[in-house]
């Protein structure tokens, strides 16, 4: 069995209202990215975001973000392409990756691709009602299709998201036409409390999405809860093979009274999978196991 790649998924678009330890600012981003490193996370997945938690997708955000990252860790670079905060067309939403790539300080190792698309409104469970009823995540074919192409031409790895079976089988399609290339990297996002549109985070939940791995392909694949606590689920994905996204940007993690560092609950992971017996993959190790390419600077 590979050891286990963590990924420390630090803000999302997460407020301070459950965790004041969530990071919204460069500075703090690069901060939580070495501490995660530094207690076994091989990847570090982040937002841009505005000192008061707003969306901030501009190019330059990434950019120093990046950079700091890079001067303070090996860590594997994995930034957003925005979520629905950025609803632009398919070039848009990859223009702050094109800024990235210009030089090597500044790129990432990862992009994402949510192979599909759905409805992603929030559901408030203290009034049984939707506090919003209009949002769509939107990854048509043709979109994901560029994002394939652009992430190919400069060596970064596909980050696919699957939220339930119908992206997972989408992703078999691509790999079938030779959009996509063996291995694999596959999140499996699973939602939980406010939002629905992903598998729930259960042993039941999980299990459908692994019974859906492509076929005569080699994937490796990794598991999130957006809005749920993963550790439920640990135990069940360090013992089946897979690997571990996990941070406060999903999860206001708590330990007892006390509010829980992204830091903290990547050390949290890793006394769980080396006390079950795995090793945590370190940076190098991880590209090793998902066959990252080489990273390609653009001229």
């Amino acid at each position: 069995m590979d050891k286990i790649i963590i990924e420390a998924r630090v803000n999302e678009l997460a407020t301070r209202k459950g965790n004041p330890h969530v990071p919204f600012l460069p500075g703090e981003i690069i901060a939580d990215a070495k501490a995660c490193h530094d207690e076994g996370a091989a990847i570090v997945h982040y937002h841009g975001r505005a000192d008061d938690g707003a969306p901030d997708h501009s190019p330059a955000f990434y950019l120093e973000t990046n950079a700091g990252i890079r001067a303070q860790s090996d860590i594997l670079i994995h930034p957003t392409l925005g979520y629905v905060a950025n609803d632009a067309d398919a070039l848009g939403r990859f223009a702050a990756v094109e800024e990235m790539m210009k030089s090597a300080e500044t790129a990432p190792d990862f992009a994402p691709m949510d192979c599909g698309s759905v409805n992603v409104d929030w559901w408030n469970p203290e009034e049984g009602r939707y506090d919003t009823t209009d949002l769509i995540y939107k990854n048509s074919t043709g979109t994901l299709m560029h994002f394939a192409e652009r992430i190919a031409h400069y060596g970064l790895k596909p980050y696919l998201v699957s939220w339930n079976v119908s992206f997972t089988r989408q992703i078999e399609q691509f790999l079938k036409m030779g959009v996509l290339r063996e291995p694999a990297y596959i999140c499996f996002c699973m939602t939980d409390e406010i939002i629905f549109a992903g598998h729930p985070g259960t042993e039941a939940g999980l299990d459908a999405h692994t019974a859906f791995l492509p076929e005569g392909f080699r994937t490796v694949w990794t598991v999130v809860n957006y809005k749920g606590d993963l550790f439920e689920l640990t135990e069940k994905i360090i013992r089946s093979g897979g690997h571990i996204s996990i941070g406060l940007g999903d999860y206001a993690y708590r330990d007892g009274a006390r509010n829980m560092t992204n830091a903290q609950v990547i050390a949290k992971v890793v006394a769980q999978a080396q006390s079950l017996g795995r090793d945590v993959a370190s940076a190098a190790e991880t590209r090793d196991i998902l066959k990252m390419p080489t990273v390609r600077i653009a001229a």
